[in-house]
């Protein structure tokens, strides 16, 4: 289906929004009846999966609600709270929610795989996305898409950085779980292309643009005023048509990744061959076998 109006993807959004929201629930109700059948160490740390998942799918479902479009301050909705300064705060609270969830994930992958490459990314991918979120809000306050240009660039980056993490356990975990890692280092380097391929340059290209038409920007103070009293309420295909693919993408596929995280099973340690195995094997089989003497009778 190729959406050409409004109203049918805000239907669309808001549909979604619906369904992830109850998968959430269904989630939520499985794991609180399974809890037993887990080690103490594992449901611990799906309770914080489900806590940060719900994190993300209520912010997302929020957004999905009341879009806006940041830095012209367009909404769907005449309303504060479909005001930039609210949105941009429910975004801030969910995307670092999700960050914790693949920093969390790849902690116990590292862990398990015994990677000293992905255990120090994993402590690097949250401040780095605190530090996109920053740039986030520089752009939203002041309207300058060079914020966004570099707040892109992180996500893209911590993206990289976890295929590099995954690869290097790879042969560390056991097999059924490598189909799995392989999957999200497909994802991560589609991610990434996307992000330096189309959504870095399309940033960069309306920061040349917004300077070569001489349109001025806003002080932080000026900004966060003007983010919280300021919107405007437009239905037209043509504003929103930029924001379509990748705030559906945004609203979708990154919300299921998030809710199936939760329900990823703690990975195992790939099984080392030692010197030990061929000898038990030699004893077992009988190999080699000794002749036996008189003087051993």
């Amino acid at each position: 289906m190729v959406l050409q109006d409004t109203h049918d993807w805000w239907a669309l959004l808001r549909a979604v929004a619906t369904l992830n929201l109850l998968a959430w629930l269904a989630v939520a109700l499985w794991c609180w009846r399974a809890r037993d059948r887990w080690p103490p160490e594992d449901w611990l740390d799906r309770r914080w999966q489900l806590l940060l998942c719900a994190g993300y799918v209520f912010g997302c479902a929020w957004r999905s609600l009341l879009p806006v479009y940041d830095v012209p301050r367009l909404v769907m909705v005449d309303s504060f709270w479909s005001s930039v300064i609210v949105g941009r705060s429910v975004a801030t609270i969910a995307e670092l929610c999700f960050a914790a969830q693949w920093a969390l994930l790849l902690r116990r992958v590292s862990r398990t795989a015994g990677s000293a490459t992905g255990l120090a990314v994993s402590h690097l991918v949250l401040p780095l996305i605190a530090t996109a979120e920053v740039f986030s809000w520089y752009a939203v306050l002041t309207t300058s898409n060079i914020g966004h240009v570099v707040e892109e660039s992180l996500w893209g980056l911590c993206a990289l950085l976890l295929v590099v993490s995954v690869s290097t356990a790879w042969r560390r975990v056991e097999r059924s779980w490598r189909a799995l890692l392989a999957l999200w280092c497909i994802a991560g380097l589609a991610y990434a292309a996307y992000m330096f391929g189309v959504d870095v340059p399309m940033y960069w290209e309306r920061w040349l643009v917004d300077g070569a038409s001489g349109r001025g920007t806003l002080s932080l103070g000026d900004g966060a005023l003007d983010a919280a009293t300021r919107w405007a309420v437009s239905h037209r295909w043509e504003d929103w048509r930029t924001e379509v693919a990748w705030m559906t993408a945004y609203f979708s596929v990154a919300v299921w990744l998030s809710i199936s995280i939760v329900l990823v099973p703690a990975p195992g340690r790939a099984r080392q061959a030692t010197s030990e195995a061929p000898m038990a094997l030699r004893v077992s089989s009988g190999w080699p076998r000794r002749t036996v003497s008189a003087s051993d009778r």
